[in-house]
């Protein structure tokens, strides 16, 4: 059945779990609620499809299952599922996605590498993503693409069908030219994109950054500029932009440039911070610090992360102020990206390398300053952990959007807190009352986690109360919202704008 609306994404939109010898599919938990708001649209078309790839070890096998309808709370939808070998997996993904796109996109060009990558492969298999899609779209549809590692597809997509709206959702930051153009593929990846009659970034530096590569790489025109909405703009951010551009033509396409940040389940995360066992918990937290300060930092082992830099800061910290033994802890979260990859194996062995030196110079019988967990947290234990914290430490290098900063702030139901955040996420354009730093500055670091542990509870509650407004205004709703609306689109497609 041909759908109206179809979405790109690379996972698919459940959790593929066996029980009893059967498969069952289980509704994703992440509490970013980012593919269940994408869901959300399904109830609001007739009919609606997913794209996704699934690892197969025969991609020929004639009894793999290439579409599987799913009827659920979200409406009824169909799962077109791409059987991909464990070779065009690591090869597309975490090859030529993660270690030579990766670090273009967060401005780490000394990481890029360029030699291993199968660009081939990466062709085949967004061809093989804009083959099921076209499949999939009914006349006149919306095909909705997300991230980099799908680059290709809206250009392959145009090929096959002209008469789709094409959308595209960018999750990452987007660099200047001078990174960016590093790639040896900018220029197809960059056509791709302009093939789409939309395309959506978080924040306006990444949507400039688009238009200035687009121009340095083809004709490409900005037709369209408009002031930058004062709230997305933070006297602390480097990331600030006064102006967007919102419109670009590229060979007699218009292309609509959107921005919208991503943001969390604001009310999804309020309830489970309310919820009796998560306040028991909290306080049993707070019972255990037997009255020191809890300093709170949660990421990915990741060299963008900023984590190693972050230890550097706590132990510079320490060593300047000798009054702080046993008057803090830093619990620091740093969960591994991927255990294939030795970059953030590296990352990790300089993690605990270091969480080992500060322990063992600060440290005594009865106060270690940092404890390292290296495995995810379930959501119900961090948001106890967030609700008990006195500060959230997050400063990644580069970041996309960042939404542990948001989760934090959703979390306090209690109106108290301190957010120290790198001005280097993009949520920095967005939380204005955090207490913005520079991640590559010693001096703005440490200054900044000082300013977070002395600050006076009628600050931290003003701080705090205007931060988790800014959540609140742009929750992950409010961003289905502004992404999905494309004025002048098929009349099948705009039936999505009533879903949010």
């Amino acid at each position: 059945m041909s759908s109206d609306l179809v979405i790109v994404y690379h996972r698919q939109p459940y959790e593929e779990v066996e029980v009893d010898g059967r498969t069952v599919f289980r509704d994703n938990k992440s509490p970013n609620g980012i593919v269940p708001t994408l869901k959300s649209f399904f109830g609001q078309v007739e009919h609606g499809a997913w794209v996704a790839w699934k690892l197969a070890e025969d991609t020929a096998n004639p009894g793999f299952e290439a579409v599987v309808e799913i009827d659920d709370a979200f409406g009824r939808y169909s799962v077109a599922r791409l059987p991909l070998t464990e070779h065009q997996v690591r090869e597309f993904y975490h090859v030529t996605s993660k270690e030579a796109f990766w670090p273009i996109l967060h401005g780490f060009k000394d990481r890029y590498n360029y030699d291993p990558v199968d660009w081939p492969n990466f062709r085949e298999v967004n061809w093989r993503f804009a083959e099921a899609a076209a499949a999939e779209a009914a006349p006149g549809a919306l095909v909705w693409v997300h991230d980099y590692n799908l680059w290709l597809v809206p250009g392959y997509l145009r090929q096959m069908r002209k008469d789709v709206r094409i959308a595209f959702f960018h999750h990452t930051p987007f660099p200047a030219a001078d990174v960016f153009n590093v790639l040896p593929w900018r220029r197809e990846i960059v056509e791709s994109l302009l093939s789409c009659d939309e395309v959506g970034f978080h924040i306006p530096r990444y949507a400039a950054n688009f238009a200035a590569v687009s121009s340095s790489l083809t004709d490409a025109e900005v037709t369209e500029r408009q002031p930058v909405d004062p709230a997305m703009i933070s006297v602390g951010s480097a990331l600030n932009e006064r102006t967007v551009p919102t419109r670009l033509t590229h060979q007699g396409n218009d292309i609509s440039l959107r921005v919208a940040p991503v943001g969390v389940d604001v009310d999804f995360i309020d309830s489970r911070a309310r919820q009796p066992g998560t306040a028991a918990r909290a306080a049993e937290i707070r019972d255990g610090l037997e009255g020191t300060k809890l300093i709170l930092s949660v990421g990915r082992t990741d060299y963008t992360k900023g984590g190693v830099d972050q230890l550097l800061s706590i132990e510079r910290v320490l060593e300047a102020h000798p009054e702080l033994a046993g008057q803090i802890r830093l619990m620091h979260v740093s969960v591994s990206a991927n255990r294939n990859m030795t970059a953030y194996e590296n990352v990790q062995a300089d993690i605990e390398q270091l969480v080992g030196r500060i322990n063992g110079r600060f440290g005594t019988l009865d106060w270690q300053p940092v404890t390292l967990i290296s495995r995810a947290i379930p959501f119900d234990e961090l948001a106890s952990y967030y609700r008990a914290a006195d500060v959230a430490w997050i400063t990644p290098l580069a970041d996309g959007m960042n939404l542990v900063a948001k989760e934090f702030a959703a979390a306090r139901v209690d109106g108290d807190g301190v957010l120290v955040l790198s001005e280097f996420a993009g949520a920095a354009v967005e939380m204005q009352e955090a207490v913005i730093t520079n991640p590559f500055s010693h001096w703005a670091m440490d200054q900044a986690i000082m300013t977070a542990l002395s600050m006076p509870p009628e600050e931290r509650r003003g701080r705090m109360q205007a931060l988790r407004a800014a959540v609140a205004r742009n929750d992950i709703r409010a961003w289905g919202r502004a992404v999905i609306r494309m004025p002048g689109r098929s009349a099948a497609s705009s039936a999505t704008d009533h879903a949010a």
